[in-house]
């Protein structure tokens, strides 16, 4: 089974007002990396704040040149195909991804298509939290 592990930046929290500014994906095959992977990082048109430059560690500077989401969309989609796909928070991800896509009118992708890391972990560890930080604290003995 193809699988796309994938995770955004983004100027804010607001699909609708916010972009993307960064986007990595990584391909796995029944569950191990193939070493395929896509990583862009994108200009979103505008200045970004001090609280999402201190989050992700971008700068102005570093989007400075980049392409917009809408030159990108294509290898994007190329790349992820129909892959389900996973992240930690997906339906956030998930949120803007479709948000980037209707602004270059594209489809959007579907629920069905995305495994939340998140809420497993948060059936299979309640009380432990549902950040990647609390995660890494609960296995920090076995994996992190």
């Amino acid at each position: 089974m193809r699988e796309i592990v994938f995770d955004t930046e983004t100027t804010g929290l607001d699909p609708a007002s916010d972009r993307i500014i960064e986007i990595g994906c990584v391909e796995l095959n029944n569950g191990v990396p193939t070493g395929a992977t896509y990583e862009t990082r994108l200009d979103p048109g505008r200045a970004l704040s001090p609280e999402i430059v201190k989050l992700t560690g971008l700068t102005d500077e570093d989007l400075r040149g980049q392409p917009a989401f809408d030159a990108v969309a294509e290898a994007l989609l190329a790349f992820i195909g129909d892959a389900t796909l996973v992240a930690h928070n997906a339906e956030f991800d998930r949120a803007f991804l479709n948000a980037e896509l209707a602004r270059c009118g594209r489809g959007p992708i579907a629920p069905s298509r995305c495994i939340d890391t998140r809420a497993l972990a948060l059936r299979a560890l309640p009380g432990a939290g549902g950040s990647l930080n609390a995660l890494c604290r609960s296995f920090k003995d076995h994996i992190c």
